[in-house]
């Protein structure tokens, strides 16, 4: 089997695994909105799960995917491998500019224990915005990668 399948499948499972681990932020944050269930642990969770499940799945894509384009011949000017990339990299400020504070501030204000604050409404509104705002470019980059459309 060629180096180019296995980074191919490397590339898929990291996708999976790091949209799928983001997705799932969206039931859990719900979960806290409804009161049924503890916030500081569900956040935290949520946390711990960004670091050390999604965020390094989201190291792996790039690296396998520049080793693909190189392997392939396709060329980092074509269509949606060049706008897949800027959307990744647009994708990663949004989340660090937006997402990752938001989160940060939620769980310390819920290990706190300060659930209940104007101050943890305002970083959970801002938890829910920035991933949204980061899974848009996400949705659009899976469409990139599968459809592989020209303009």
């Amino acid at each position: 089997m060629s180096l180019y399948l296995w980074l191919k499948l490397l590339h898929i499972l990291a996708a999976v695994i790091a949209v799928g681990s983001n997705i799932t932020y969206f039931y859990w944050l719900s979960r806290i909105r409804r009161g049924g269930a503890a916030s500081s642990d569900i956040i935290t969770g949520i946390k711990a799960i960004d670091s050390r499940v999604a965020n390094p799945a989201y190291v792996v894509l790039p690296i396998t995917g520049v080793i693909m384009v190189l392997d392939a011949d396709l060329g980092f000017t074509t269509f949606w491998i060049a706008t897949a990339i800027v959307l990744y990299i647009v994708m990663g400020v949004v989340a660090g500019i937006l997402f990752s504070p938001s989160l940060r501030r939620q769980v310390a204000l819920a290990e706190a224990g300060d659930t209940d604050s104007d101050a943890y409404s305002v970083a959970a509104k801002r938890t829910i915005i920035g991933g949204i705002a980061t899974m848009v470019p996400i949705a659009v980059i899976l469409y990139l990668m599968v459809l592989k459309p020209t303009p």
